[in-house]
């Protein structure tokens, strides 16, 4: 069945997935979501796609849940507020994976592949809470960003006080969270809550650059055991976190990729790196 509000193209071992509501500013919806989950467990299986790009069609990334939605819930209670948030578990998540990256939308850690949110325009509520469970988040300079529930009167949803404070700290998340102030992309660049800012009217194409670079000329196996590295991290201890590298460390020395990381940089060629 053809997407109905998401769009899934793959080039350069990159797979982008777009949501697809330009004329709502994207505002996520029950569709969307299933649409969105769908393509990420594509990606992940696809052994071809090294990267993936999250981003917005039109003016906007993502400006939160759809209206409609949110006055339903208003409308018909608390019943319908937990079925809005039931929780599924994330099919071909690797073993052994945490109950916290198991949760609705955090399940982005869980894949095993780096997840870039090219933040193109406005990003707003549920769109920043998808934006921080991504690794990395580019912005156009025109991007803004804001987090709306107080507004609402709601609260910082689906582990946003987690996520926040630790992308921008304490203070700052407090402020954002608070006030639901909109803040543009110099000010979130300053807070650490993105990563770089493009201009807008090369945006896209600077996002794919990066994530093709990455793509052709980093070890995928590297890229998927150092997201699980920084990701469990965030439970361990240094004593905990020092002897699972020392582990990987030994698992990396005996892999393909190592040997071909040595041999392409001895020979001064391009990596033809497998992730094995």
């Amino acid at each position: 069945m053809p997407n109905q509000e998401t769009l899934y193209h793959f080039a350069g071992r990159v797979a982008t997935i777009t949501l697809n509501r330009p004329d709502k500013l994207n505002a996520w919806t029950a569709i969307m979501e299933r649409e969105v989950r769908a393509a990420m467990e594509e990606a992940e299986k696809d052994e071809s796609v090294r990267v993936i790009v999250l981003t917005g069609a039109g003016r906007g990334f993502c400006a939160g849940a759809d209206m409609s939605l949110l006055s339903t819930v208003a409308e018909k209670g608390l019943d319908e507020a937990r079925r809005a948030q039931a929780v599924e578990p994330v099919s071909g998540s690797r073993e052994g994976l945490r109950a916290d990256f198991r949760k609705k939308y955090s399940y982005f850690p869980a894949v095993s592949k780096p997840v870039i949110a090219g933040i193109n325009g406005p990003v707003v509520g549920l769109g920043l809470v998808i934006a921080l469970y991504c690794d990395l988040r580019f912005a156009a300079d025109g991007a803004r960003f804001g987090t709306a529930f107080a507004q609402r009167g709601l609260i910082a949803e689906y582990g946003m006080a987690w996520m926040l404070p630790r992308l921008v700290g304490h203070a700052n998340a407090l402020d954002l969270l608070f006030t639901a102030r909109m803040i543009d992309a110099a000010e979130a660049l300053r807070m650490g809550l993105v990563n770089q800012i493009f201009p807008q009217e090369s945006f896209l194409e600077r996002v794919e650059k990066y994530a093709m670079d990455l793509a052709a000329n980093v070890s995928p196996r590297s890229l998927r055991v150092i997201k699980r590295q920084v990701y469990d991290a965030m439970f361990q201890t240094l004593a905990e976190a020092f002897e699972s590298s020392e582990q990987e460390m030994l698992a990396s020395l005996q892999s393909d990729d190592f040997k071909e990381g040595v041999a392409h940089f001895i020979e001064k060629r391009a990596p033809a790196f497998t992730g094995r």
